[in-house]
C-alpha cells in the first residue's frame, strides 16, 4: 500500500500510530476522576459555542462541495449545521456530563458461602473506531460518550464533512485538554484515504470496537470485512401497522410525523401497513400524499387513492430516507406481523391501536429492537429514550440493542475479594 502524501504513512501504519496513542490515552483516563471528564465535556461544549462562526463556515464550504458533488437531498440534510443544531451538538455535551458515571457501577454481587465476594463491575471497552459519513454530529457525540464511558475514540469521517470534522474536533480537543484530560483520547484521522477504513477494520489488538454511522454500503462492508467486533444496524426500515382499532386522527397524525418529520434518519417510517378493516384508510392516505409524501402501494392501497403508484417487489426492503414511502393493506394482526418478520430489518416498528391486548401482542412479538405503540418511530432516538447522544442504533442480539449510548460502551470484568481463600 502507497503512502499517503498527507502523512507519509502507509494507511496500516498511520493506525497503528493512531491506536497505539489512543491505547495509551485510555489508561490515562482510567486514572482520572469522573468530575474531570464531565468538566472537560462541559469546557468543550464552551470552546464548540465559542467556535461557531469557524465551524458553520467550514460546513458551508462542505455544503458546497457535497451540492456540486450530487450529494442526496437526505444527505444534505445529514450533513448542514446552523445555529441550532450547533447548539444541540454542544448542549448534547452538556447532556452527556450530566449523566451518571457507568465505570465502576456493580451489576451484580454474591457472597460466597465461603467468604468470597464475587462482583460484576462495568468498566469501559477500550478504544472505540467510529466510521461515519456526512454527519458532522458524530464527532462531537461520539467523543462525548466515548470519554464518559471511560474509552479513547478514534474517528474516521467522510470526505463530504471533512472540513466540518476537522473544525469541531479541533474545539472539542482544545476544551478537554483545558482540563487535563490527554488530546490522544479523541483523535480524529487526517487522512480520506479510502484504504484507512480497511486497516481500521483489520486493527485487531489495537481497537477493541468499531461502530459504523453511515449509508446501507458502508455498514455493509464494516461487517463483512472487520476482524474487529462491530456495533450496528445495516438498514431502518421501520414499519408502522395501523390496526383495525386504531384511532383515525392518532393514526393520521403518527403516520405524517414517522414519515415526514425528518425523511433522512433511520428511525423514518418506510413502510406503512393499513389493516383492511381500519375505516379511515382513505383519510390517512389523502393526508401523506397532500402533505408532499409519494405513495408506493399494493393492488389494495392504490385503490385507495389514484395518486398512489403500484409498489415494486423491491419497494417492501428499501430504506428510501426521503419523501417516499410503501403501503400495504393487510387482513389482521397475524398478516401484519408476518410482512414485517419477511421485510423489516429488526429497527423500529411500531402499532396504532386502542386494543390494548393486540398492542401487548405486537410488542411482545415484534422481534425489532425498539417496538412502539401509539407513537412515531420517529422517536428512535438515544435523547428520546433520556441516555443523551447516542452511538447508533444496534439491531443486533449481542452485547446492546437499540439506541446505545453510555451502558452499551461497557463491558464488565469479575472483581473478586477474599481473605485468603484457597481452594479445596
Amino acid at each position: 500500500m502507497t503512502a499517503d502524501p498527507a502523512t507519509a504513512e502507509t494507511p496500516e501504519l498511520l493506525v497503528a500510530r493512531l491506536g497505539q496513542a489512543g491505547r495509551a490515552a485510555q489508561r490515562e483516563l482510567a486514572r482520572l476522576d469522573p468530575e474531570i471528564m464531565a468538566q472537560g465535556l462541559r469546557a468543550a461544549a464552551a470552546v464548540l459555542r465559542a467556535s461557531e462562526s469557524a465551524i458553520l463556515a467550514a460546513n458551508a464550504q462542505d455544503m458546497a462541495a457535497a451540492k456540486a458533488g450530487g450529494l442526496s437531498p437526505a444527505m444534505l440534510d445529514r450533513l448542514r449545521l446552523d445555529p441550532a443544531r450547533l447548539a444541540d451538538i454542544a448542549n448534547a455535551l452538556d447532556g452527556v456530563a450530566a449523566l451518571p458515571d457507568p465505570v465502576g457501577a456493580i451489576i451484580s454481587q454474591d457472597h460466597r458461602p465461603n467468604g468470597l465476594v464475587m462482583a460484576r463491575v462495568r468498566i469501559p471497552i477500550g478504544l472505540i473506531g467510529i466510521i461515519y459519513e456526512s454527519r458532522p454530529n458524530v464527532t462531537a457525540d461520539a467523543a462525548a460518550l466515548c470519554l464518559r464511558s471511560g474509552n479513547a475514540v478514534l474517528l474516521r469521517g467522510g470526505s463530504e464533512a471533512v472540513l466540518s470534522n476537522r473544525a469541531i474536533h479541533l474545539a472539542l480537543v482544545k476544551g478537554l485538554v483545558s482540563q487535563g484530560i490527554p488530546a490522544d483520547a479523541v483523535q480524529l484521522v487526517p487522512s480520506q484515504d479510502r484504504a484507512i477504513v480497511g486497516a481500521m477494520l483489520t486493527a485487531a489488538g489495537l481497537i477493541d470496537m468499531i461502530v459504523p454511522r453511515g449509508g446501507k454500503s458502508l455498514v455493509a462492508r464494516v461487517q463483512a470485512d472487520a476482524r474487529v467486533p462491530v456495533l450496528a444496524h445495516l438498514d431502518g426500515i421501520c414499519h408502522t401497522y395501523v390496526h383495525s382499532a386504531a384511532d383515525p386522527d392518532k393514526a393520521q397524525a403518527i403516520a405524517l410525523n414517522a414519515k415526514l418529520r425528518r425523511t433522512g434518519i433511520c428511525g423514518s417510517m418506510e413502510t406503512l401497513l393499513l389493516d383492511s378493516q381500519f375505516p379511515a384508510s382513505q383519510a390517512v392516505v389523502s393526508a401523506l400524499l397532500e402533505a408532499g409524501c409519494e405513495l408506493r402501494g399494493d393492488a389494495r392501497a392504490c385503490a385507495l387513492d389514484s395518486r398512489m403508484v403500484p409498489a415494486s417487489a423491491a419497494d417492501w426492503d428499501t430504506e428510501y430516507l426521503d419523501a417516499i414511502l410503501s403501503v400495504a393493506v393487510v387482513d389482521g394482526l397475524e398478516a401484519a406481523l408476518a410482512h414485517i418478520e419477511q421485510h423489516g430489518s429488526h429497527h423500529t416498528d411500531a402499532v396504532v391501536s386502542e386494543d390494548a391486548g393486540i398492542c401487548e401482542r405486537f410488542l411482545a412479538e415484534v422481534d425489532s429492537a425498539i417496538v412502539m405503540a401509539n407513537a412515531s418511530t420517529q422517536f428512535a432516538d438515544g435523547g428520546e429514550f433520556g441516555l443523551g447522544a447516542e452511538i447508533g442504533i444496534a439491531t443486533g442480539r449481542l452485547h446492546a440493542r437499540g439506541p446505545v449510548a453510555l451502558e452499551g460502551l461497557t463491558t464488565y470484568k469479575w472483581v473478586v475479594r477474599g481473605n485468603g481463600q484457597i481452594r479445596p
